[in-house]
């Protein structure tokens, strides 16, 4: 059987966001990706001017609604204060 799943880890162990059909003492195996994983430094000009457009053509394909409410300095202090700390 194959499962994806969200899980939390806390105190040592895989604490599963779902409940799980499985026997106890089962044997699974977990693949964890790293939330935040930064993508490596780009070398290539060629490559940064294609990335670059493929975000620009995205942004433009995706305005934001003239009507969508303000983003100011406080709504992003308290953003950032509700973000987990890395260690």
């Amino acid at each position: 059987m194959r499962q994806r799943i969200k899980a939390i880890f806390h105190e040592g162990a895989f604490i599963p966001q779902v409940p799980l059909d499985l026997p106890e003492n089962s044997e699974v195996e977990l693949t964890v990706y790293d939330p935040y994983t930064v993508a490596p430094e780009v070398e290539s000009l060629e490559e940064k001017a294609r990335i670059l457009r493929e975000v620009v053509e995205s942004m433009r394909g995706n305005p934001i609604p003239a009507d969508a409410p303000l983003f100011t300095r406080e709504n992003l202090y308290e953003w950032q204060t509700k973000m987990p700390v890395e260690k």
